[in-house]
């Protein structure tokens, strides 16, 4: 997609030498603070925009250590505080990417959402097995 890079990283080393590449040498690396279960959660108060420009790197299932890294211009990443029904607090990555107008037609966030690509702004939480390397 316009506006995307891209990268595949099979060692720590290029992981990191693509995200500085995008961001600069001087970085952050944040994860989700969520145990995976049946827990259920509420957003709690207090969210928190914590870049303006990212590097999200996925885990890939893979029997060796894959990441698939990429990162959007006009892309902001967020930490939303959450509770969960028996008050334990998490914290959550999410994603809002404020201008889909090069995404494809056919992409999956049109389809659930029922939107055209450039209407409007598409949040997302990330997947626990994904970093969010920001600038600090």
């Amino acid at each position: 997609m316009d506006g995307e890079s891209r990268f595949c990283a099979t060692s720590l080393e290029s992981l990191i030498d693509f995200s500085t590449s995008k961001l600069g040498r001087n970085v952050n690396v944040l994860t989700n603070e969520v145990k995976t279960g049946s827990q259920e959660y509420e957003f709690g108060v207090g969210m928190k925009k914590v870049a303006d420009k990212s590097v999200v790197c996925h885990k890939m299932n893979y029997p060796y250590a894959v990441f698939y890294c990429h990162t959007f211009t006009k892309t902001r990443t967020y930490m939303i505080p959450l509770v969960g029904a028996d008050g334990s607090k998490a914290k959550a990555m999410a994603a809002c990417h404020s201008d889909t107008s090069a995404w494809h037609p056919q992409h999956v966030a049109f389809q659930v959402l029922k939107i055209k690509p450039g209407t409007v702004a598409v949040y997302h939480f990330l997947h626990n097995n994904a970093m969010v390397w920001i600038p600090k």
